[in-house]
């Protein structure tokens, strides 16, 4: 073991530390050699991070705006498919047409059941249809039609 000798002046303390001091930047120079890259890195990957949550807002918008549309879209074709029912049942009970609209109901059985009321408290204007026509025929003057004629009355 080395000798002890005592320290008076900064150069000697300079001079003894001094290659602790060296080893000591080397080591942190080599532990953080590659900071910079690391960092240029970082910088790359926080620019990727702000695109796409850019994209990702820009996308939950045309999401949310197709759900609207999609939602009434929906709520017109359930309205649509009220009214064919309430109209069905309004004809097949013989509701007249304008009182479709008045029926209520969620579902075909609650509308069937409104109906039933309707046509209970107003009665049903149920038409049939005629058996034949009222109107007289028009008989040419033909000989040959009124020879016809009369040879169905004589039979």
């Amino acid at each position: 073991m080395a000798e002890f000798t005592v320290i008076e002046t900064q150069e000697q303390l300079d001079k003894v530390i001094g290659d602790r001091i060296r080893r000591a930047e080397e080591k942190a120079a080599e532990k953080y050699q590659d900071y910079d890259a690391i960092k240029t890195q970082n910088e790359d990957l926080a620019k990727q991070i702000a695109q796409l949550t850019e994209q990702i807002t820009k996308q939950t918008e045309t999401i949310d705006g197709n759900k609207t549309v999609v939602d009434d879209l929906t709520a017109k074709v359930q309205a649509y498919e009220t009214a064919s029912v309430k109209t069905k049942i309004a004809l097949e009970l013989g509701l007249p047409y304008q009182m479709a609209d008045r029926l209520a109901g969620g579902d075909e059985e609650s509308i069937r059941k409104d109906a039933e009321a309707m046509v209970a408290l107003i009665g049903s204007k149920k038409t049939v249809a005629p058996i034949g026509s009222g109107e007289p025929t028009v008989l040419n003057n033909d000989p040959v039609a009124a020879a016809y004629k009369q040879m169905a009355k004589s039979i």
